[in-house]
């Protein structure tokens, strides 16, 4: 059996992590070029990933989890930067939904990303520089083909489950779809399967605040010794709004003042909410690289299923055998419950076993991360269900 290595505890800096982790990697060399979707091949290069539980004898209870745009391989242990928990960990650990008493779970951080797999803030070994915007430009199928290189270093030949949301969600269709012998169950969440026009340009806003900054240096301010950190907390900040909902915001914010009893007839922070962006933008820019930022958000514009498939999205899944849950939620605008249910109706359409759920929540798109029961008991029950169907379990 293959045992997951204890994952590591200690603070340590960003910039650090992008070339020396606090986590295992696998290094991919000249011999196992990876073919990118925009005609190039990236080579050599290195996947880091995080891994919990035990892998069976017969490597069948492997669960892959696809993190989102923000979010990194630490799924389920204290984050080697910020010291906080695993942005899933309520999701996975022993007796969780995902349990890593029954599942060996592998969380990597994707191509492109900032937490020691290859990205923009990685050494170019032809320059010995920071790729920066060197980088060949990474789409969502590429990052699926590297975890798929290292499913197979673990000679896993299929995967038990694939679960994530947002971005993550993305990975999952696109595993189900250009993979889907090699996944027996898919978990999608608050994703769709494509980006739509609006998210695109809110994109496009946080790209423009990043390159704004002059800090910024066309990208090549690790070299400077610099980082544009205005720009990306401006971008996170416009994120960071469209992850929440109306309602959560009046609720948790309202129009309450910070710290003060009357506005100050200025641009201080006078709101509370103007001082929670402010404090998200700043947090961010200590844990993630703005170039890879401007990278993961172009991946998920260029995401469009359905386009690879002459525009029939229902050819994306065609013969499928994978098992879907396929999960929104009311107030997630980002990726509204019609972007789900129409990868539902897809896959309906294709022949394929899909369960779709639509939870009501009021947090809007950051659900998927918070304790929401209703998610729990439908992921519980789905992947029992596939657990006794794989013989995981006793049926």
């Amino acid at each position: 059996m293959i045992k997951a290595s204890r994952p590591f505890a200690r603070k340590v800096q960003q910039s650090q992590e992008a070339t020396n982790p606090h986590s295992p990697v696998v290094d991919f060399g000249a011999d196992k070029p990876l073919h990118l979707d925009s005609g190039v091949s990236l080579s050599p290069f290195r996947i880091a990933y995080q891994a919990y539980g035990e892998l069976n004898a017969d490597k069948s209870n492997a669960i892959l989890v696809c993190h989102a745009l923000t979010g990194d391989q630490h799924v389920a242990n204290v984050h080697p930067v910020t010291g906080k928990p695993g942005w899933w960990e309520l999701l996975i650990g022993p007796g969780k939904p995902i349990d890593t008493d029954r599942y060996f779970v592998i969380c990597s951080n994707v191509l492109g990303g900032c937490l020691g797999s290859t990205g923009p803030a990685s050494i170019n070994p032809e320059t010995g520089k920071p790729y920066a915007l060197d980088l060949p430009i990474i789409t969502i199928a590429d990052m699926v083909r590297a975890q798929a290189m290292l499913v197979e270093h673990f000679g896993i030949e299929q995967l038990f489950a694939v679960i994530g949301g947002s971005m993550g969600g993305m990975q999952v269709l696109e595993w189900a779809s250009s993979h889907s012998d090699k996944v027996f169950a898919a978990v999608a969440i608050a994703t769709g399967a494509r980006h739509s026009s609006q998210n695109i340009a809110f994109h496009e806003v946080g790209r423009q605040a990043v390159m704004a900054d002059p800090e910024w240096k066309e990208g090549r301010y690790l070299e400077a010794g610099t980082v544009p950190r205005k720009g990306l907390s401006v971008a996170r900040m416009a994120a960071h709004i469209t992850y929440l909902s109306e309602t959560a915001l009046h609720n948790k914010f309202g129009r309450n003042l910070q710290d003060r009893q009357n506005v100050t007839f200025g641009f201080d922070a006078d709101f509370q909410i103007e001082s929670y962006l402010r404090h998200q933008g700043t947090t961010f820019v200590e844990r993630f690289d703005p170039n890879s930022y401007l990278y993961m958000t172009r991946a998920m514009d260029y995401f469009d299923l359905a386009a690879e498939h002459g525009g029939r999205l229902a050819d994306a899944f065609a013969g499928s055998k994978t098992r879907f849950c396929i999960v929104s939620f009311t107030s997630d605008w980002l990726f509204p419950t019609s972007e789900s249910r129409m990868v539902a109706h897809a896959l309906n359409a294709a022949g394929a076993s899909v369960s779709f759920v639509e939870i009501e929540s009021d947090r809007g798109h950051d659900s998927f991360l918070l304790d929401e029961p209703e998610m729990f008991s439908t992921i519980t029950g789905f992947i029992r269900s596939a657990a006794r169907a794989r013989g995981l379990v006793p049926s």
